[in-house]
């Protein structure tokens, strides 16, 4: 289900950057700056997850080892 829910994440940032390079284009610079914010928030969550830490574990695999 994790998986799943990362792969939505990043397709959904795709799409805001998608979005926001059409709203740029039209000349809504605000909306298309915000979009493209919450799209790097996204992937920067999604890096936080997955990206492996000194150990070489990420934290998807700490959660999923706790025994959730």
């Amino acid at each position: 289900m994790f998986d799943i829910v990362m792969s939505v994440i990043v397709l959904a940032a795709v799409a805001l950057v998608a979005g926001a390079v059409a709203l740029l284009r039209r000349g809504n610079r605000k909306q298309g700056m915000l979009m493209l914010l919450l799209a790097g928030v996204m992937v920067a969550n999604v890096a936080i997850w997955l990206i492996p830490t000194a150990s070489g574990d990420t934290l998807a695999d700490a959660a999923a080892s706790s025994g959730d």
